[in-house]
């Protein structure tokens, strides 16, 4: 499918909010995905991913989620790109990115092209674990996320760790981890499925044999097979739940 692409912004209170935004170029009616980023900012990854979602049918945006503290932020893969990239991270907290995200997703609505009710939420390591937080927002019908690393274990700025959140979780939610991902012990991924069985949540968690950042053909990470069948995976599972 044909896409527009454009560079947006958005307001969060007193905020403006960068974003990338890709549509389809045919008239119609859109379910949207709101696209999260890695801590490497809104890079030409995540810009690639918001075209392929976009590809597919959707209304697909990406803010910037360190729009408070480092404005058009975006990083490579190297040793000093991680650095910082973390450290941007650990300045984050939940309420603002929950506040952003609602936003984000009132920016979608103001499109006569996005559905109002068929909302999902697409993230990738940081942002998988964001991913994990914005699946509680209640127009969050389904969610994605890969490789979101700390679900069990803590929250951005401090406090109960987000899986404690999973009990607000209404939508339908879509773990995709690698075997082999340092970042994310097996004993993290049982505590999720344990946790989302234990609330009665619609979920399913995919297992690659990979390690983490699979899903990104910029990473030495990358495993092209894993991220073909994942992305197929992805095209299924927002068809099924967000019509």
């Amino acid at each position: 499918m044909e896409i527009k692409k454009e560079k947006v912004s958005f307001t969060n209170g007193e905020l403006n909010i960068s974003a990338y935004l890709c549509r389809p170029k045919q008239e119609g009616h859109y379910p949207g995905v709101i696209i999260l980023q890695e801590i490497f900012g809104l890079n030409l990854h995540i810009r690639e991913v918001t075209e392929k979602v976009a590809e597919e049918g959707y209304i697909a945006l990406a803010p910037a989620l360190y729009q408070r503290q480092a404005p058009d932020f975006e990083a490579g893969y190297e040793e000093q790109d991680v650095a910082i990239g973390r450290k941007y991270k650990e300045q984050t907290k939940a309420s603002e990115l929950l506040s952003d995200i609602s936003q984000a997703i009132s920016f979608l609505k103001t499109s006569s092209q996005c559905q109002q009710n068929n909302v999902g939420v697409l993230g990738f390591c940081f942002g998988g674990h964001v991913a994990y937080l914005a699946a509680t927002l209640p127009e969050v019908k389904a969610t994605i996320i890969f490789y979101g690393a700390g679900i069990p274990t803590m929250t951005p700025g401090g406090g109960p760790p987000t899986l404690s959140r999973t009990k607000d979780i209404k939508g339908s939610i879509h773990c995709f981890f690698g075997a082999m991902d340092p970042l994310i012990p097996k004993n993290h991924v049982d505590k999720i499925q344990e946790e989302l069985k234990t609330n009665n949540v619609d979920f399913s968690v995919s297992l690659f044999p990979a390690g983490h950042g699979f899903f990104c053909n910029h990473r030495p990470d990358f495993d092209e097979s894993s991220a073909q069948l994942a992305w197929e995976k992805v095209k299924t599972f927002f068809k099924n739940k967000l019509s």
